[in-house]
């Protein structure tokens, strides 16, 4: 296993006290407080053509982090003033969802557990090698794009969304609620036919190609929970 490169020999990288509002591409944000362990992560990942960014302390690196930032965090467990576990807590309240991966030089079972239930990527305990690494940040890069992507469809799914007239909505919110074109038309005293004719509508505005389509799209704009909630139609009967 190859290990982390050692630097005591060469200087120490300085921590950056501030990072580009909208960086071109992801960072793997690094938050370490031993300035020769830092040294190294931020060599091993610069050797693999990651872009770093790096700080001394959670502080430092909450005062220069925005949301809209990509990428994933490196973070230890201890440091002062702001654990890396009440960091994960900050983040978490302050809907940052960025992927996290901890190192630690303390095997803590409780506190990998606590980690890993706040949706850790990974939990590395020093001292580790460069493969296990690296093979957690680019998991946490590739969460951190899915994430957005997803974000980014969901957006745009809530533009179409919004198009939609108030029948319309709930047109799509019983279809995909599984009722019927009869239980619909029942529940908003409308002819079968009307009810196909916002159906159509429904699915051109929301460019749903099919059925499941729609019903996806429904699970990223909260349509499905829009049908218990608004809907307070009659109980079913046979189709």
């Amino acid at each position: 296993m190859n290990s982390l490169p050692s630097l005591r020999s060469l200087p120490s990288v300085p921590s950056v006290p501030s990072v580009p509002s909208a960086p071109v591409e992801p960072a793997v944000f690094v938050i370490e407080d031993d300035p020769v362990f830092r040294d190294a992560l931020v060599l091993t990942l610069e050797s693999a053509a990651l872009p770093v960014r790096c700080f001394p302390d959670a502080l430092e690196f909450l005062g220069a982090y925005e949301g809209s930032m990509a990428g994933c965090l490196v973070t230890d467990v201890r440091m002062r003033n702001m654990s890396g576990l009440e960091l994960q807590r900050r983040l978490s309240d302050e809907e940052m969802l960025i992927p996290m991966v901890f190192i630690s030089g303390h095997g803590d079972v409780s506190v990998s557990a606590t980690a890993f239930k706040g949706g850790a990527v990974d939990f590395l305990q020093k001292p580790f090698g460069a493969a296990p690494f690296l093979k957690a940040v680019r998991e946490a890069l590739a969460r951190d794009l899915h994430q957005r992507r997803l974000a980014e469809e969901r957006g745009l799914v809530l533009a179409r969304y919004e198009r939609l007239g108030e029948r319309e909505t709930r047109v799509m919110s019983m279809v995909i609620a599984d009722y019927s074109t009869k239980e619909i038309a029942r529940a908003l005293n409308i002819s079968p036919r009307t009810v196909d004719h916002h159906r159509e509508h429904v699915m051109a505005k929301m460019e749903a190609r099919s059925l499941p389509d729609l019903i996806v799209m429904g699970l990223l704009c909260g349509a499905q929970e829009l049908s218990l909630s608004a809907l307070r139609s009659p109980k079913r009967g046979p189709q």
